[in-house]
């Protein structure tokens, strides 16, 4: 007899593996939910998800940078850094913003994008000169 979707731990307890399964979908579905707010937020569309797509964006994207940044902690920790510097890069871009009087809803948006893009280019520089040139796959 077979079983699906379950593998043995290390102490022979049967686990579950779907639960990973699910992990890759939600992650699509949260990038498309985020690049969807955004381009909402940016060609000014007025649709009722508007907002909450667009806050989910600007949560979600420098959460998910600082995250990939901060993968040796553990997971509960991780979500409460990266959480918080979510928060914070959204008050220093706004901060930024305003300081230098061009605060706008579209430029708030393109600048938080791109900290996070760079956040993300940089891990992954970062991650590709620490693997030794025989681990290396293009």
């Amino acid at each position: 007899m077979q079983t699906i979707g379950m593998k043995r731990s290390a102490w022979g307890r049967p686990r579950q593996t779907q639960g990973r399964d699910l992990l890759p979908l939600l992650a699509g579905v949260a990038v498309a939910i985020g690049g969807v707010g955004a381009a909402l937020a940016l060609i000014d569309v007025d649709a009722p998800l508007r907002g909450p797509f667009t806050l989910f964006f600007l949560l979600a994207a420098p959460a998910a940078a600082i995250g990939t940044a901060l993968r040796g902690l553990e997971p509960a920790g991780r979500v409460i850094a990266s959480s918080a510097g979510a928060v914070a890069v959204n008050l220093l871009v706004a901060q930024a913003m305003l300081a230098v009087h061009s605060w706008s809803v579209r430029g708030g948006i393109v600048a938080v994008a791109a900290l996070s893009s760079l956040i993300f280019l940089l891990v992954l520089v970062q991650r590709l000169r620490g693997r030794p040139a025989g681990r290396r796959t293009s």
